[in-house]
């Protein structure tokens, strides 16, 4: 294995796929918070790329020294990532429906839920550790580290794209936001079933 070209466009194409659910979640959290500012914007692309660059690293390393148990847990992906995506999306709805006091505050995605999406949305690059399993060290960290970068740079334009049709949806976008989370959530899940 080298570092050429081919390499390079392989693990930015990873990156690409990979980032697609990120992407939309992106999208749905500006469309939560639409003067959502610069540092929660890269607060966000960040905690999606980082985890999209740790889960393939993650899946190599489950692969190379506990087979057995991966394989065993793989089943369970699609499932968590479906109950994961619907609890955020139910209750980005339920808040964009019956807004509370402060609701204001309460349209930021931080802390846990944001760890939560960053979890649902990269656990399917675990997978990605089985197809660079026979990759060495160096390999496999630089394709993970490829498909973070990416990854991270797909989210902000994500984000970037929902700030802009925030305005256009103003009350509604926290219901939009809340339903796209559940579509992703429902196709990761019959993605991994079928």
């Amino acid at each position: 294995m080298r570092f050429d070209l081919l390499f390079f466009l392989n693990s930015i194409l990873f990156g690409a796929g990979l980032a697609m659910d990120a992407f939309s979640v992106s999208v749905a959290n500006s469309l939560n918070e639409p003067g959502m500012p610069l540092k929660g914007a890269f607060l966000i692309s960040g905690v999606f790329g980082v985890f999209q660059t740790l889960m393939p690293l993650t899946g190599w390393f489950c692969v190379r020294t506990v087979t057995e148990t991966f394989m065993a847990f793989h089943r369970f992906i699609p499932w968590i990532a479906l109950i994961l995506l619907l609890y955020i999306g139910g209750k980005m709805i339920y808040e964009g429906i019956r807004p509370g006091p402060g609701s204001e505050e309460n349209n930021s995605v931080r802390g846990t839920a944001l760890l939560i999406q960053g979890v649902a949305t990269s656990i399917d690059a675990l997978s990605v550790g089985f197809t660079i399993s026979d990759y060495e060290f160096p390999f496999a960290f630089a394709e993970s580290l490829i498909i973070g970068t990416v990854s991270f740079l797909i989210c902000l334009a994500g984000i970037f794209l929902g700030r802009n049709a925030a305005s256009r949806f103003a009350g509604k976008a926290p219901i939009i936001g809340g339903i796209i989370l559940i579509a992703i959530g429902i196709e990761i899940f019959l993605k991994g079933i079928i």
